[in-house]
């Protein structure tokens, strides 16, 4: 599924990645690198906020917010990042920032449906429709 959407990327979009502990954020970011032809490990960037994953033609800046308590200084480095049109943004922990991140966004919402699968919820405005057709 990661795999499917990052093919679909465009470059400026926003992901926001929203579900409990061990729910597959990171692991749904691995599957997005690979669709924009990254042949970067990716691991979660909690320790180091922000880790970027290169792809053939965009980049991925790959957040969590977790242990963040303000935004702070992290708003002007996600200001450059929105800036950049080859980028795509993959925020796990979003509510932090919520503010600050642009409206125009795609939402994944992960629950745990039982030891071995997934609920996944999408909301995005029609401009990003694109991504999960």
């Amino acid at each position: 599924m990661g795999e499917a959407l990052g093919s679909r990327l465009k470059g400026g979009e926003i992901i926001e990645l929203i579900s409990d502990l061990g729910g597959g954020k990171t692991t749904l970011t691995r599957g997005i690198s690979r669709g924009i032809g990254s042949n970067n490990h990716v691991s979660s960037p909690t320790f180091k906020i922000c880790n970027v994953y290169e792809g053939k033609k965009l980049r991925i800046y790959h957040y969590d917010f977790y242990r963040l308590s303000e935004p702070g200084l992290i708003e002007h480095e996600l200001q450059d990042a929105f800036a950049d049109s080859e980028a795509v943004i993959v925020v796990e922990w979003p509510d932090i920032i919520e503010n600050i991140l642009l409206k125009e966004r795609l939402t994944i919402n992960i629950r745990n449906s039982g030891e071995q699968s997934r609920k996944i919820v999408y909301n995005y405005p029609a401009s990003l429709s694109y991504l999960v057709e």
